[in-house]
């Protein structure tokens, strides 16, 4: 089982290629639509899960709590970027325009979680090297792809 830093790296990168693929896309093309879908869907279920399996454990401590509520309110950010982006014409210059602002502000947010969060994260939690974390945001992660449509739904009626 991997730990909850491999888990959430792994995601990443995986972010990180459907990133590259949407900006190497042009109009509203059926690989950008598969590549937008994918990367909507993952991004949503990895975000909450993370919030719930990681970043709750993290704000249960005080040397924790900063960073991640920082990062939860660069997820409302991106998640409130993707649902206008979810609402335009693919084709249109603004999609493209504000995909670029997506993607810029999620590499940053993916390099501050790896490259900071993680290494305080190992201060104030279990290393998971039994990947129980992992584990329960794998597991978290699944359940909240269900509940997507569900969620953005609810969202708008807010």
């Amino acid at each position: 089982m991997p730990t909850i830093y491999e888990a959430i790296r792994k995601d990443h990168d995986h972010h990180r290629t459907l990133l590259e693929t949407l900006a190497d896309t042009q109009g509203d093309s059926a690989k950008r639509s598969e590549a937008w879908d994918e990367f909507y869907y993952d991004v949503k279920s990895h975000a909450a899960a993370e919030e719930e399996a990681f970043y709750s454990k993290l704000m249960e401590k005080a040397h924790g709590q900063d960073d991640a509520r920082h990062s939860v309110h660069e997820h409302q950010q991106i998640d409130d970027i993707m649902e206008e982006l979810n609402e335009m014409d693919m084709s249109s210059p603004g999609w493209l325009t504000r995909f670029k602002t997506l993607k810029h502000e999620y590499e940053h947010h993916m390099e501050e979680e790896e490259n900071d969060i993680f290494s305080k994260a190992r201060d104030v939690l279990t290393d998971d090297t039994d990947g129980r974390i992992a584990s329960e945001f794998l597991t978290r992660k699944d359940k909240e792809r269900l509940l997507v449509d569900e969620k953005a739904a609810a969202s708008l009626e807010d």
